[in-house]
């Protein structure tokens, strides 16, 4: 999925949309990817003269493609972050690299509640790991 064919997956729309692609690999995995540019608006001030990727923005990368995952079940609903855990960061995400993210759904409730891992990855060297939790919300 490219960024268009995200919208229609998750509710987020420009600057809050932050990965660039995501792909569905089976029933209850996924892979995704941002291009950080160093354009992006949460260099500006994280840090001036040496920008890093915040904590906090690479688990809402790495949330967002794990929506791909549930997007079947989601088509009626928004699928809502409930919680986040065992988050660790490895290393430094710099402009001019490439976040990989996979992630993987390891138990679901009723089709309502999701729990999913997840990892993103610079040229294969872990940078940030956390579990997620999402309930599937109706749109109103």
């Amino acid at each position: 999925m490219n960024k268009e064919e995200l919208k229609n997956v998750i509710p987020h729309r420009n600057s809050m949309l932050l990965i660039d692609e995501a792909t569905k690999t089976g029933d209850n995995t996924c892979v995704g990817k941002k291009y950080i540019t160093g354009d992006e608006w949460f260099l500006d001030g994280h840090f001036p003269g040496n920008p890093v990727v915040p904590g906090v923005i690479l688990c809402e990368m790495l949330a967002q493609a794990s929506s791909v995952i549930i997007a079947e079940k989601s088509a009626v609903s928004t699928p809502y972050f409930t919680g986040i855990e065992k988050a660790k960061f490895k290393n430094k995400v710099l402009p001019g690299q490439t976040l990989d993210i996979s992630c993987e759904l390891t138990r679901s409730i009723k089709d309502t509640f999701f729990f999913i891992k997840a990892k993103g990855s610079v040229d294969g060297k872990l940078c940030v790991q956390a579990e997620f939790s999402f309930a599937l919300i109706e749109r109103v």
